[in-house]
């Protein structure tokens, strides 16, 4: 019986490790309010950074604010595009349009409201940074200090070889 067990669980971990590879497959909204397919909203020719995001989280506006401040370069050097993802939920998800236009904030914004995609990550925390080639989750970074952004350059720079 013991050994059953031990291979059910060796089953589920295997699972587990390989759908956390692939980037799910969910809908998401625009701050628009049109749904649209995640994989259908990533980087075709390069790389995606996902980053989830909510109003009420400091580190998190601090992060996208820092990338704001060199996405150009980014784009310009490496063709990488963001979506900040926010996970707002409905008390607060009608913030988050006017403060994506008060920032300037120049990249896709959407909206996982019901928290879809946070709890399909196992998104324990904001922020969440991820990286994504190919629809495949290729790196994943929690939380935020300043100069964090440039290290995820870096690790942007490695991937776009």
């Amino acid at each position: 019986m013991n050994k059953l067990i031990f291979i059910f669980c060796l089953g589920l971990f295997s699972f587990t490790s390989v759908a956390q590879n692939e980037l799910p497959n969910l809908d998401v909204t625009t701050i628009d309010g049109k749904t649209v397919a995640l994989q259908d909203a990533t980087n075709k020719d390069g790389i995606t950074i996902i980053s989830l995001w909510a109003t009420w989280c400091v580190p998190c506006i601090k992060e996208l604010d820092a990338i704001n401040d060199i996405y150009d370069e980014w784009q310009d050097e490496t063709n990488v595009e963001l979506l900040a993802i926010s996970v707002d939920d409905s008390r607060t998800v009608r913030r988050v349009k006017s403060m994506v236009n008060g920032k300037g904030w120049e990249y896709t914004v959407l909206l996982d409201t019901n928290n879809d995609l946070k709890r399909a990550l196992n998104a324990s925390s904001i922020p969440l940074t991820i990286l994504v080639k190919d629809n495949k989750i290729v790196y994943e970074h929690s939380g935020y200090s300043p100069g964090a952004e440039l290290e995820l350059f870096e690790k942007i720079k490695e991937l776009s070889k």
